[in-house]
């Protein structure tokens, strides 16, 4: 006597279906702020060295620094924000992080 067994593929389904939601942080902000005491040209090539910027864009930053107050310098992750602010204030300059709202 022989049997034959025929293989029955089962399929599943999931009875509810997910979703998944990655959900970011926010960017945080380096920001350089005004101080009496570093020339203009030095924050220039603070920033070029830095942060590789050209040298058109270090001087905007600087103007901005220098007329407002106050310029963002970088946005992206905590953990590298952290390291620019250490870099810039060991260059002398004051800088402060800021977390996007």
């Amino acid at each position: 006597m022989t049997r034959t067994f025929q293989a029955q593929s089962a399929q599943t389904t999931p009875a509810i279906a997910t979703d998944t939601e990655i959900q970011l942080s926010p960017p945080w902000h380096v920001v350089v702020l005004n101080d009496p005491v570093n020339l203009m040209s030095y924050v220039v090539v603070v920033f070029c060295k830095v942060f590789g910027y050209t040298h058109q864009k270090a001087r905007k930053h600087m103007l901005e620094v220098h007329q407002l107050g106050r310029s963002r310098v970088w946005s992206g992750d905590r953990e590298k924000a952290e390291a620019y602010t250490y870099t810039l204030h060991q260059w002398q300059l004051t800088a402060i992080l800021e977390q996007d709202d």
